[in-house]
């Protein structure tokens, strides 16, 4: 008889505008026999409350997220909401994620119920931006609380009958530790396996990676650049000043000011710097849409690293070429020599020109 597990369900979202939408959630996974956790353990805004909610995410088997009309409080570093940090960390884990948004229709009225302080005021495209990337993955709309009540006993039987996630089980019902210790070994020697084949594989593919940029056309990375340059984000990271105001920076910019970084690879891990922060949570999964940057999960570590791709270091070719262009017209302009006035046959020196010299010798 298999033990009768109970899931632990991270429930994220903005906190204020969705308290009765978060309470019908937390009602839902309770009476379907599961465990809720959520932002009620703790207050978000600090880096290290930061950290608490990613070790309570690491230690629940699923993330649901609850997307109303707020953004939420930005993370001063990465210039992203916390809870779209949150829904990110989580995805990045391999969690089993699932979104309920709320409707157009039952966001106005909301609004006209309880005021604008529901809606997005400060940062319109961000939670736009972050709309369109949760709508990508599993995900379904409400129009008032029974909606979420539904999609989560729906959605979490259908994650606790695909998944074979630990979850909680009754001490009684703890399965043989022998068994599940083989069960580790093995697991452990196909992971050392598979882990080895990819190792081989990856150095295969970067061998083959380094396709020419020949492979995109000059139009595609113009476009490309045009697109990116008009792609702004506002954030305090390279001010010098603490007090002084954000700055606005196009992304296609930061690509080549911050070329090296993004070359060798950022991370995710924990005290990095702001400047790489703001790289792997903001401008990568930027460059990531347009295939110009790729994730890959470092063997053996919870971190993962963001890298350019082929097509981002041909962008970058395709840049300096451009660049290099401009230069060597602009020195061709400035090296073109003033040119001298023309000589008047009349007022040309006469007794020390070749010819004179010549016509002597020959009647001589």
């Amino acid at each position: 008889m298999s033990a009768k597990k109970k899931l632990q369900v991270f429930v994220s979202s903005t906190y204020k505008d969705l308290m009765v939408e978060r309470q019908a959630a937390v009602e839902a996974i309770l009476k379907a026999g599961h465990i809720p956790a959520g932002m009620e353990l703790f207050s978000a805004g600090s880096e290290s409350q930061l950290q608490t909610i990613r070790r309570w995410i690491d230690e629940s088997d699923v993330y649901m997220l609850i997307l109303g009309g707020r953004y939420g409080s930005v993370d001063p570093k990465t210039s992203l909401s916390y809870t779209e940090l949150e829904y990110d960390y989580a995805v990045s884990q391999d969690k089993p994620v699932f979104a309920v948004a709320i409707t157009e229709a039952a966001l106005d009225a909301k609004i006209r119920a309880e005021g604008k302080d529901v809606v997005e005021t400060d940062n319109p495209k961000e939670l736009k931006l972050f709309r369109e990337k949760v709508l990508t993955r599993i995900s379904s709309f409400f129009s008032d609380p029974k909606d979420i009540k539904l999609a989560a006993h729906e959605t979490l039987a259908d994650i606790q009958a695909r998944y074979a996630l630990a979850g909680w089980v009754s001490a009684s019902d703890l399965p043989d530790v022998s068994s599940m210790l083989e069960e580790m070994k093995r697991l452990r020697a196909e992971r050392d396996e598979a882990a080895s084949q990819l190792a081989q594989l990856k150095a295969k593919t970067e061998k083959q990676a380094a396709r020419p940029s020949s492979r995109w056309s000059d139009d595609e990375f113009k476009e490309l650049g045009s697109l990116l340059n008009k792609l702004e984000i506002n954030t305090k990271v390279f001010n010098e000043m603490e007090t002084d105001p954000p700055l606005k920076l196009n992304v296609l910019k930061i690509l080549d000011v911050m070329r090296d970084n993004l070359i060798t690879g950022v991370t995710n891990r924990a005290n990095v710097s702001d400047h790489e922060s703001l790289l792997f949570h903001n401008i990568c999964p930027k460059l990531e849409m347009h295939e110009l940057a790729a994730v890959e999960k470092v063997s053996g570590m919870a971190w993962q690293r963001y890298r350019l791709t082929a097509k981002g270091k041909a962008l970058l070719i395709y840049l300096d070429k451009r660049k290099h262009a401009v230069a060597q017209i602009s020195d061709k302009q400035s090296s073109v020599p003033d040119c001298p006035p023309p000589i008047k046959a009349d007022t040309a020196p006469h007794s020390s020109t070749p010819t004179r010299r010549l016509r002597k010798k020959a009647e001589v």
